[in-house]
């Protein structure tokens, strides 16, 4: 199983979600800067991982729903 987690500036623990994806699927999973376009090819995992290291003020979550690689998450849980 190929995995990716998307990583986000002000965010935490993007980390610790690769080490549990490598944990369950046995191979590390590629970091996918939030800035992408598009995700690397057979990926069938995608970790948005939660939390903020910068405060909250900064608004990470609302950083992360106007990136660009959100719109290719989305593509790829289209085809399943």
């Amino acid at each position: 199983m190929k995995s990716a987690v998307i990583v986000f500036p002000g965010s935490n623990c993007d980390r610790d979600l690769a080490v549990a994806f490598e944990a369950v699927t046995g191979s590390a999973p590629v970091m996918v800067w939030h800035r992408e376009t598009e995700l690397p090819e057979g990926i069938d995992l995608i970790g948005v991982p939660g939390g903020f290291s910068y405060g909250d003020y900064l608004g990470s979550g609302a950083m992360a729903g106007r990136s660009p690689v959100r719109q290719a998450g989305g593509r790829g849980a289209a085809r399943g």
